[in-house]
């Protein structure tokens, strides 16, 4: 849920909590969770609103389901354990053998030695 995105019915100030679509070539009215990005030709809706949500008649309502409220961002284990797999990598001796890696391009990423080893 995001502090900055409102309810988009009118008087209505409460934060949005769901989004709402219409496909207009199927009469559908598609509600499902908060979008990434805002679109010109959805809604955000309230808890409240988004529950009592009606289509017109002859229209089918489609509710999604929630996604599933895993990890947002990598925990502090990930970051470890890929730092460690970027050391381990540069530790390596490098035989020559991967030539693929050798005439490709350097860029801005770069393994760098671990100062404490």
């Amino acid at each position: 849920m995001s502090p900055a995105r409102r309810c988009s019915r009118t008087a209505c100030s409460r934060p949005a909590v769901a989004t709402l679509t219409y496909v207009y070539a199927d009469s559908t009215a598609v509600l499902g969770p908060l979008a990434a990005y805002i679109e010109p030709h959805s809604y955000d809706l309230c808890a409240e609103h988004s529950q009592r949500l009606t289509a017109p008649r002859g229209w089918a309502v489609l509710r999604l389901a929630e996604p599933d409220p895993g990890p947002v961002r990598p925990s502090s284990d990930d970051l470890e354990a890929l730092a460690n797999a970027v050391r381990e990598a540069a530790r390596r001796p490098h035989d020559g053998s991967d030539s693929a890696v050798l005439s490709r391009p350097r860029t801005h990423l770069r393994a760098l030695p671990d100062p404490d080893a």
